[in-house]
């Protein structure tokens, strides 16, 4: 009984820690407001912000609109990520999209269109 007591504080806490540890190691987390409606979107920005120095992993919630990156503030920062988004075609938070990069989007893609897959 002792050691089945034991395992169980021990199993627990190990959970505790793992979920504590949302960003890896020496990454910060942003959240940004994106323009994005769909899954070809969804692709285009990850895979964009994902390529950009510094950034660990990018992944967008296509029904709230928002990308998640994970990124090394040593080599980028807030404003370039949102610079990045923007050029890319997309509205990131307040930084407004380049409009030749989101003319150049698919029709599906572009502002106003109701999300979809």
């Amino acid at each position: 009984m002792k050691k089945l007591i034991i395992a169980s504080v021990f199993l627990f806490a190990f959970q505790l820690n793992t979920k504590c540890q949302d960003a890896p190691k020496g990454t910060e987390k942003i959240e940004i407001k994106t323009s994005a409606v769909c899954g070809m979107c969804k692709e285009r920005l990850e895979k964009e912000i994902g390529f950009a120095k510094g950034v660990k992993k990018a992944t967008l919630n296509k029904d709230t609109k928002v990308i998640t990156i994970y990124y090394n503030p040593k080599k980028t920062n807030t404003e370039s990520l949102k610079q990045k988004i923007a050029q890319t075609g997309y509205d990131a938070d307040e930084v407004k999209a380049d409009e030749k990069a989101h003319y150049k989007l698919p029709d599906c893609c572009k502002k106003g269109v109701e999300i979809h897959d």
